[in-house]
């Protein structure tokens, strides 16, 4: 009992943190890379003890708070969170945990990374702008840059939440 009172506890303090940062990058633009970093890391936090459900109710209690908190007006700014950079640490939580194949993780990860951007250029930016030309070559420019973005960002990811992971294991329950 004690287990999952923490879990739901860890939970809760995450989904608060993550809703606060999404919250805050959403309503102010300079803040919005910020607020989907603390987001992913506040996502990590369950998983540093093992608690992926954990992560998948931080994940949605701090996507439904920020949207409840201000950001359905601007629910395209926290699409990259929503489709993306929230899920992006349980799926790696799995790659560790189940051993899965690297390579094909990686080219998964990478293509879901792409469509993504192009999502986000799709819906967000390509509705600003209107040159034909950009939009019919945005593709083929978003998916090699965007496999090379995602390559230090994959392994950036995975070093980030050894970090969380030691910083967790200094809590103590009593």
């Amino acid at each position: 009992m004690k287990r999952k009172s923490f879990e739901l506890a860890l939970s809760g303090i995450a989904s608060a943190i993550a809703a606060l940062f999404l919250t805050l990058g959403t309503l102010n633009s300079y803040l919005l890379m910020t607020g989907y970093l603390f987001g992913t890391f506040a996502v990590m936090l369950p998983l540093a003890r093992q608690f992926p459900w954990g992560s998948a109710m931080t994940y949605v209690a701090s996507s439904l708070l920020s949207l409840l908190f201000g950001s359905i007006g601007y629910f395209w700014r926290l699409l990259p969170f929503l489709v993306f950079f929230g899920l992006h640490p349980v799926f790696n939580y799995f790659q560790v945990k189940k051993r899965w194949n690297r390579v094909v993780c990686f080219i998964v990860k990478a293509v879901w990374f792409d469509v993504m951007l192009y999502l986000v250029w799709r819906f967000v930016f390509g509705m600003m702008t209107n040159f034909p030309v950009l939009d019919a070559y945005m593709p083929w420019i978003i998916f090699p840059v965007g496999i090379l973005l995602f390559y230090p960002y994959d392994y950036m990811m995975f070093r980030c939440q050894m970090s969380v992971d030691a910083l967790v294991s200094r809590i103590r329950r009593r």
